[in-house]
């Protein structure tokens, strides 16, 4: 009676096993399967969008705010006298505009980023050309 206890317990134990087993395999099926079609899919190396960007050709550039023509740059020099005779330092920046104009020498429109005072003096010379030829500009770059 004890060998058949003994047997029965043991055969029970081996079902539950099994049993187990099976229930912790398709459990662990049901998780990876689940986390196969959660719709984002895996990144197995981490790269920021910037370093994805940088790999295309840009076609911004950074410039100097100068004017093209005259060279004309901010005053970094100027001071800003308050009430009480405190002396705090500002920036005078260049009032820069943007400004099409047509050379006669290239056969096409340049785009220039003019100062107002050189602006004024494409108007004084009368064409883009002359401007450029007095301030030593290549025009071919714009």
């Amino acid at each position: 009676r004890t060998n058949l206890v003994s047997n029965a317990t043991v055969s029970e134990f081996v079902n539950n096993t099994i049993t187990m087993k099976t229930v912790f395999a398709l459990l662990l099926a049901l998780v990876a399967s689940a986390a196969a079609f959660t719709g984002t899919p895996l990144q197995l190396t981490r790269s920021s969008p910037a370093a994805v960007r940088s790999n295309a050709r840009s076609t911004l550039v950074m410039r100097e705010r100068a004017c093209d023509l005259l060279g004309k740059t901010a005053n970094r020099k100027a001071r800003v006298v308050t009430f009480s005779h405190k002396r705090i330092h500002k920036v005078q920046q260049v009032n820069l505009q943007w400004k099409r104009f047509y050379s006669d020498d290239l056969g096409r429109q340049v785009r220039l980023r003019l100062s107002t005072k050189g602006i004024k003096t494409v108007n004084k010379y009368g064409s883009i050309d002359a401007a450029a030829k007095k301030f030593g500009v290549n025009l071919g770059k714009f």
